[in-house]
């Protein structure tokens, strides 16, 4: 039996997520079934893409992944499911896919099209719930829809490059529990245009010359204690996910609050690195 995961905005206080869940243990009794995350942000659909795009891949291939997150169905907002490097995504298009497979094709996307399905509110349980078990009980994609190829694309959430290779704008495109702030610029894209040149990272008004490969890589050990950084310092590093992450070494340990606080940043806001 094929695991179902599933990722959604509607948090844990109302009865939407139970729902699912017993709808999908109704039509397939020993489904297994992991929750992602149902903390995302309400329509936030970049947290979404980044939450799930770094677990996916730690799941076998032929999971089914449920998205649902600004899933109402709409003329420019078709409700699709695609088949992305072994796993299947059951969505909406609102460019959630897209920003998953940003560096991969799909193997197949298809605009979902149930003749027995019914418009309301809920589609997440009327649509993507029959979609999900077709597809675990070994049902094809060809009957569940017409083939698509308009996966919408965010462009807006990508960095931007100027004055001739010598910044990159970026964004804030996730915050996570300890408060640390997780930016749109990929290590592989500060690579390629650092060139070994000296940087700065500017964030509101602090300046940061150095971006770590691990939280105690920002403590010198060498030092007598007196001397190291410590708690509540701000640093930068590569996060797990190769993303320039900005966080308050030990923020729980201070009073002073995670980055975000610290700097005053959520999502979207601007990040931008210079090279000299």
């Amino acid at each position: 039996m094929a695991i179902i995961t599933l990722t959604t905005d509607f948090g844990l206080k109302d009865h939407f997520v139970a729902v699912l869940k017993g709808s999908i243990y109704t039509e397939l009794p020993d489904a297994k079934i992991v929750d992602i995350s149902h903390d995302i942000m309400p329509f936030n659909i970049q947290e979404c893409a980044y939450v799930l795009s770094n677990s996916y891949n730690s799941f076998p291939k032929g999971t089914i992944h449920i998205v649902g997150v600004d899933s109402e169905e709409t003329p420019d907002n078709k409700h699709i499911v695609a088949l992305v490097n072994g796993h299947y995504f059951i969505s909406a298009n609102t460019g959630v896919i897209g920003l998953i497979t940003s560096e991969m094709t799909p193997e197949k996307v298809f605009e979902i099209n149930l003749p027995d399905s019914i418009a309301n509110s809920f589609p997440v349980l009327n649509v993507f719930i029959q979609v999900a078990c077709h597809i675990a009980r070994g049902g094809t994609l060809e009957l569940v829809g017409k083939p698509f190829t308009e996966l919408r694309d965010l462009r807006e959430f990508s960095p931007r490059i100027t004055e001739e290779g010598k910044k990159i704008i970026g964004s804030v495109i996730y915050i996570d529990n300890y408060g640390n702030v997780v930016t749109n610029i990929r290590k592989n894209l500060f690579d390629a245009y650092r060139k070994d040149r000296p940087y700065t990272l500017l964030v509101r008004n602090h300046k940061i010359n150095t971006i770590h490969k691990a939280y105690n890589d920002f403590i010198d050990y060498s030092l007598e204690k007196s001397q190291r950084k410590s708690a509540g310092d701000l640093l930068a590093i590569f996060n797990s996910s190769n993303y320039i992450e900005l966080a308050i070494f030990k923020s729980n340990l201070t009073t002073v609050g995670g980055a975000s606080t610290l700097l005053g940043l959520d999502y979207r806001d601007t990040i931008m690195v210079d090279f000299e």
